[in-house]
Formats: structure tokens, sequence, C-alpha cells
């Protein structure tokens, strides 16, 4: 690998507002320079970024998903192009 043109890959914290979650992370954000920081549960100061979703509010994981009729569409097809 040639040196100097790799970002920075360090501890970068996601911050779920919207589930009130945060977690700890690598990352090659921590490259930036304007991302906020945050002081972290062990003491130390680490960048934050903001996430619309995460796997703490995301309908599939949180098990709040709609379940689609598909019975329905199939019945709908085969009534449509039956013969």
């Amino acid at each position: 690998m040639r040196p100097d043109i790799h970002p920075e890959y360090d501890l970068v914290v996601f911050r779920d507002k919207s589930a009130g979650v945060a977690f700890l992370s690598r990352s090659t954000l921590s490259s930036r320079r304007d991302l906020p920081t945050v002081e972290w549960e062990d003491g130390r100061t680490y960048p934050v970024q903001d996430v619309d979703v995460s796997s703490a509010s995301h309908p599939f994981w949180t098990g709040k998903a709609r379940v689609l009729d598909s019975e329905g569409r199939v019945e709908k097809f085969r009534r449509r192009y039956s013969r």
C-alpha cells in the first residue's frame, strides 16, 4: 500500500437520536475535522456522527415491520391472467 493516501480509521460514536441510542465503532469518518465531539462512557472524547436509522429504530429490527398480504396478490394475479 502506498503511504499517506488512506484516510484515518479510528473510533467514532454513531448516535441515533430517534431511538436515543449511541454506539462506538470504527470508521474513516474520524478523518473529518468538522464533526462535533462527545465524551463517551470511558471518559475519552470521540467524534460523533448522527444517523437517521440504526438497528434500534429500523422497523425490520424492532419487529414493527408491516406484513404484506402476499396471498391476495397471487390470487389477484391468477384471476387476471388465468385462461
